[in-house]
């Protein structure tokens, strides 16, 4: 999204930036909230430890870095981007990306907080689940200054090069989770 929604492009199709950032960003939270609702209800159903999330949290690590993350083939369709105006796409790619299953999974960390919506149950599931849909959509921010050709490849290739430190933050924050939830 962070090349696709950017300064540059909102102004070719002349659409204002930081109206189509803040509707991505209420979309994502309230895709992420929904994620957390659901499976905060279904934990109510069916208690599941916080061990079982700890354990998860363990196996994402082994996942992550062995690259082994199983995922679906779908992402969202950026036809939109010039079918419908800024406030439909901004809203409706918001929602999908924050509720973090509907498009490509990239790490298995999102299938150990899955896990872990379920065993924290109602209402602390749906806050966690908005939470991570804030973060899904604090990227879109690091394009703000994207208002140029040369300035877009250039943020392109800085976030490339910072893939491999974000994998092992994520691959630590787990490690930590799992350990810290243990202990819980």
């Amino acid at each position: 999204m962070l090349t696709s929604i950017n300064p540059l492009g909102q102004r070719a199709r002349g659409h204002r930036w930081g109206l189509t950032v803040a509707l991505f960003t209420l979309a994502s939270v309230l895709g992420g909230a929904t994620t957390g609702a659901v499976l905060g209800a279904l934990g109510e159903l069916v208690h599941v430890p916080l061990w079982v999330a700890a354990l998860a949290c363990a196996l994402a690590v082994v996942l992550d870095l062995g690259r082994r993350v199983p995922t679906g083939r779908r992402q969202v369709d950026e036809d939109w981007l010039t079918r419908y105006r800024s406030w439909v796409y901004a809203v409706g790619f918001g929602w999908q990306l924050g509720t973090g299953v509907i498009t490509i999974v990239t790490s298995a960390a999102t299938y150990a907080l899955l896990v872990l919506l379920v065993a924290l149950g109602l209402p602390a599931a749906a806050i966690v689940g908005a939470a991570f849909g804030l973060v899904r959509a604090l990227p879109l921010l690091l394009g703000r200054r994207a208002v140029s050709p040369d300035l877009l490849r250039a943020l392109a290739r800085r976030l490339e090069h910072a893939r491999p430190l974000a994998e092992r933050v994520t691959a630590a924050t787990l490690a930590t989770a799992a350990v810290m939830l243990v202990l819980g």
